[in-house]
């Protein structure tokens, strides 16, 4: 998913749960700054005291940038959650070790990471680590049928739009990828992309699109986006709700129907393929009072100035420079950049060394 979910409609969505405003903004600002938090390494101060950060994500993900897209640390714990199959733990999907890997929706490996973040609500960082599983358990929707290795099961073919079928889209695909791409099979020369969903481009991504490939055996799947989103959408509120309860099991509504249709409107009639310009437009039904909460002039701004890491560090460099040194402020420990940070770890954590485990994953 891009930031038109992970901002946008994840800051609704905490609303229709039931979140204020000052609330809903950590939650929806971390949701989508996993995408953002592209450096990692040892922050210096002047003073003498350091803080060590991981990223989350990889600098410049664009499709042609294949050796970005080789880097796949992050991708298993934020992005391809392991699904073992839809299997409880002690379970294993049929076929080798690569099934345990593929991301599903909802999974029970994707409800014991909620759970934890629920557990974990009451921890200075809780609402960042909300934001962030919120991130991770989005994504077992959007990514699902797909794993966050370098592996053929992710290659696919005949990708097609359903509701456009034919050269149009085969045509897009081949002036990005030029020479790369073959347009009779409509699939990446050389299966140079076996790394997530990567084959298939940023469609998974987009809310509005129908659309249809074969996998890696042949198979052919169809997926329609609209009503993954949405399905989506409803989990996350009903985990954002048991989240305000304190209660992993509290028996919670999710979203009325009114905000279900709205929603589906919405994934349904902005297509632009830009997810910036999505954003922009969810932004603008948000300022306008669209989903019934009072209207607010809501912003994302990832780094430079007015961000969280500039509010923390006082930095408007995209980059760090190794051994660079910062003011140090007391205000830092407490920081939404800092919280962020400490939230990210512990998420990780805990995924690879108690969650993973317990199904027989083990990821480095």
């Amino acid at each position: 998913m891009q930031i038109d979910f992970h901002h946008a409609t994840t800051y609704v969505l905490a609303r229709l749960a039931g979140f204020v405003h000052s609330e809903a903004n950590i939650i929806a600002h971390s949701a989508q700054y996993v995408d953002d938090a592209t450096n990692s390494g040892t922050i210096h101060f002047t003073n003498g005291a350091m803080y060590k950060r991981i990223s989350s994500a990889h600098k410049m993900l664009d499709y042609r940038n294949f050796d970005e897209l080789a880097n796949h640390q992050v991708w298993m714990p934020f992005h391809f959650l392991p699904g073992n199959g839809g299997m409880r733990a002690g379970k294993n999907p049929r076929g080798s070790f690569i099934k345990k890997i593929v991301c599903k929706p909802d999974s029970p490996i994707a409800q014991e990471m909620v759970n934890a973040c629920i557990r974990d609500k009451d921890n200075v960082y809780g609402l960042h680590r909300l934001g962030i599983t919120m991130h991770v358990y989005a994504d077992t929707w959007a990514h699902q049928g797909f794993a966050g290795v370098n592996h053929k099961i992710n290659d696919i073919s005949h990708l097609d739009d359903v509701d456009d079928p034919g050269d149009s889209l085969i045509s897009r695909l081949k002036d990005f990828f030029g020479d790369k791409f073959d347009d009779k099979a409509s699939k990446l020369v050389g299966d140079i992309l076996p790394l997530g969903h990567g084959a298939a481009l940023s469609f998974p991504d987009r809310p509005f699109l129908k659309w249809r490939y074969k996998d890696y055996s042949g198979k052919k799947i169809t997926r329609d986006n609209p009503a993954i989103f949405l399905q989506a959408s409803n989990k996350l509120c009903m985990a954002m709700q048991r989240f305000r309860a304190g209660n992993i099991d509290a028996d919670v509504p999710g979203l009325q129907d009114i905000d279900l249709e709205k929603l589906k409107k919405l994934f349904q009639n902005i297509q632009d393929d830009d997810g910036e310009k999505r954003h922009k437009k969810w932004l603008k039904k948000i300022s306008e009072g669209y989903f019934g909460f009072e209207p607010v002039n809501l912003r994302y701004k990832a780094k430079g100035s007015g961000s969280w890491k500039y509010k923390a560090l006082g930095t408007v460099k995209e980059e760090d420079v190794e051994k660079e040194k910062f003011e140090y402020n007391a205000r830092f420990l407490k920081s939404d950049w800092k919280l962020f940070h400490d939230a990210l770890q512990a998420h990780r954590f805990f995924v690879i060394h108690n969650l993973l485990p317990q199904y027989g994953i083990c990821a480095a």
